[in-house]
């Protein structure tokens, strides 16, 4: 029931917008992890006070017919939960928030004491508290997905230096520094292994149960779980940009990048409370100048007074403020827990809205695992100075040359790398000038291609030195287990999938058949991707929302075109990660379809508690301003429909995926 978290990580505690944390407006307890079960008392004491004058009052028991000392203890009963509420009041009151959702309780509840409603202005406060507790307890659910990755984030690390062994923080492990981490340990900063092979658990960062095998030579992350043998790791980058640290970045921010509805809410909220309290005001004063026209309306100021408190009381937008921005939360975490990380509620919706999904090929739709199959025309020395320029670049096509020379001993003396997007490098290797990359590299170098190439099935590096070209290597990469799946999940759903690649038309048309991908382009630029994504925006004269999925640093232009862009976070570049607006942490593309999938579930949800809050308390108003619905009718049924409104925002934590 309290309105304006404001993304507050702290259970029970209840900031408003200018982001000054209150105390707890049910016992005014600002120690929320150790007190909180003592969050409790005050509203169960007044409960049990509540409950013992209603009895006594049924009983007829003739000293409670007092009214001094009936009001004393409808008073003591409403202390325990009352002043916390006009204290929030008056705060919110101090921030500059006068029409708050305090203000509007605080009224009706004195307002309720001043026409002789003991019982009922003691319920208002009562049920109003013990409410926000129990959807203070649903909103820490919901938190617990993003706060477990809190807990994965490693506390000390083990630095091995001329065999002594010393414990730090992992804050203060510098690049290059060598890392001891044992059995069931979590690696606490990314780091390339310098064990043979090692198997990892990957959960906290995929979502994945399944443990991976990494070889030698090869990246292990912060944040993976050490399963069967010490490892030794050499680490490759900061605490403060692992792996880990990014994901925690990505999900605390995701929090402060709202979605449309929660704006509106927020909007809503500032100007329906004040508009409610005027209504209000009306209900007691038309009725009153309506009798002095002279008619035959009798006006009783009480039974208005009790209706306009009615009114007040089932008016609270609690539902709306706290069940909306609740459903995204749910949403975020529900997609954390599966590996996706959204790095804002907004981008829930807009992957709600996708009717088109592209996908680039290599490391996306591919395994990115590359292999030599054939080498044409280069000798061993040749091949060595190919790795050595490729030796930089962290594309899959280099991975794989860079594994099929690693034996190689001849190493250049000196060398300067020029990288040309989309089409492959430019280096000098000690006097000579060498092209690496497709064979539209060497074309617009105006260099001769051999013919027979292009009916080369495969992917082909061309390489070129001083001017003339040298021979290929050629390299075959696989689809992904799941990328038909994929394909399959988003069809059912009404999206369009197309494929978009810089590799050769060929290729792309053969991994689209084994995909079923119905639409496939190739030999494409970054910039030529582009202006297929503006293609497809305003297709068929009317403007469609595209997501693009992708994973290279060329793709970086491309996701920031798109109106949604998703990064395969494993395996993809920094550069994607962060020009992205979505991040698969698993690397797989059936996570597209479950994404969407998220999306348009946390949509429909949010749909559903606006049309059922809305709905049952214009009804419960009416009926109030009518005199049928009584002041414990608007309580529960504003308790009542703030609580349904959250566990139905819970829902999402359960969401399941068919993909």
């Amino acid at each position: 029931m309290i309105h304006n978290h404001n993304n507050h990580q702290e259970e029970n505690c209840h900031p408003q917008e200018n982001g000054h944390c209150h105390e707890c407006s049910c016992c005014g307890n600002h120690e929320h992890n150790e007190e909180q079960e003592s969050n409790w008392r005050g509203p169960v004491l007044s409960m049990i006070l509540l409950l013992s004058g209603i009895i006594l009052d049924a009983a007829g028991v003739q000293w409670f017919q007092n009214s001094w000392l009936r009001l004393a203890f409808y008073a003591l009963a409403w202390l325990h939960t009352g002043l916390g509420v006009l204290r929030e009041a008056f705060e919110a009151m101090r921030d500059g928030e006068i029409f708050s959702e305090f203000l509007l309780m605080s009224i009706a509840s004195i307002g309720a004491f001043a026409i002789g409603e003991y019982p009922e202005a003691v319920a208002v406060m009562t049920f109003y508290c013990i409410g926000e507790l129990l959807q203070d307890r649903a909103v820490g659910h919901a938190r617990e997905n993003i706060k477990s990755l809190i807990a994965i984030r490693p506390e000390h690390a083990v630095i091995v230096q001329d065999g002594k062994r010393m414990t730090v923080s992992p804050a203060d492990v510098a690049v290059g520094d060598m890392i001891e981490v044992k059995p069931g340990e979590r690696v606490p900063i990314d780091g390339i292994l310098t064990n043979d092979a090692a198997s990892f658990d990957t959960a906290a960062l995929t979502g994945e149960s399944m443990p991976r095998t990494i070889e030698k030579g090869h990246e292990v992350l912060a944040g993976m779980i050490v399963r069967e043998t010490t490892v030794l790791l050499q680490a490759t980058r900061p605490m403060d940009k692992s792996a880990i640290s990014r994901i925690l970045h990505l999900v605390e921010d995701a929090s402060n990048r709202k979605a449309p509805a929660e704006l509106f809410i927020r909007r809503f909220a500032r100007i329906y409370t004040p508009v409610v309290v005027c209504l209000a005001v009306l209900v007691v004063l038309l009725p009153w100048l309506y009798s002095l026209m002279g008619t035959a309306f009798e006006y009783h100021f009480n039974e208005w007074l009790h209706r306009a408190l009615i009114f007040l009381v089932i008016s609270c937008p609690c539902a709306l403020v706290i069940s909306i921005p609740l459903s995204y939360y749910a949403g975020i975490g529900a997609g954390s827990r599966r590996g996706i990380l959204f790095k804002g509620s907004n981008y829930l919706d807009a992957i709600a809205q996708v009717d088109t999904v592209v996908f680039d090929k290599t490391g996306t739709l591919t395994t990115g695992r590359f292999a030599v199959t054939q080498v044409e025309g280069l000798s061993e020395n040749q091949m060595a100075c190919v790795a050595a320029i490729e030796q930089q670049s962290t594309h899959p096509i280099a991975r794989a040359i860079l594994d099929y020379c690693h034996e190689s001993s001849a190493t250049p003396s000196s060398i300067s790398i020029k990288e040309i997007a989309g089409h492959g490098l430019s280096a000098t290797v000690a006097d000579s000038h060498w092209l690496v990359g497709t064979t539209r590299l060497l074309e617009r170098e105006g260099i001769a291609v051999p013919t027979h190439l292009q009916n080369v099935s495969g992917t082909i590096v061309a390489v070129a030195i001083d001017g003339s070209y040298a021979g290929y290597i050629l390299l075959k990469d696989s689809p992904k287990k799941d990328a038909r799946d994929a394909i399959a999940s988003l069809e059912r759903q009404g999206i369009d999938s197309v494929m978009l690649s810089g590799d050769k038309q060929s290729i792309v048309d053969e991994m689209a058949h084994e995909t079923g991908i119905k639409q496939a382009h190739g030999d494409l630029l970054p910039e030529d991707k582009v202006e297929h994504i503006k293609q497809l925006q305003n297709q068929s004269g009317k403007e469609k929302e595209v997501a693009f999925v992708g994973d290279g640093i060329n793709d970086a232009p491309v996701l920031a075109m798109s109106d949604v862009g998703i990064a395969m976070g494993a395996l993809g570049s920094d550069m994607a990660i962060e020009t992205a607006d979505i991040v698969i942490q698993t690397d797989q593309p059936s996570r597209v379809a479950d994404a969407v999938t998220l999306g348009r579930r946390t949509q429909r949800i949010v749909k559903q508690n606006i049309t059922f809050a809305i709905g049952i308390k214009v009804l419960v108003m009416i009926l109030g301003v009518m005199g049928v619905a009584n002041l414990w009718e608007a309580v529960f049924a504003d308790v009542g429909v703030a609580l349904l409104c959250v566990l139905n925002s819970l829902r999402l934590m359960k969401t399941t995926f068919r993909s």
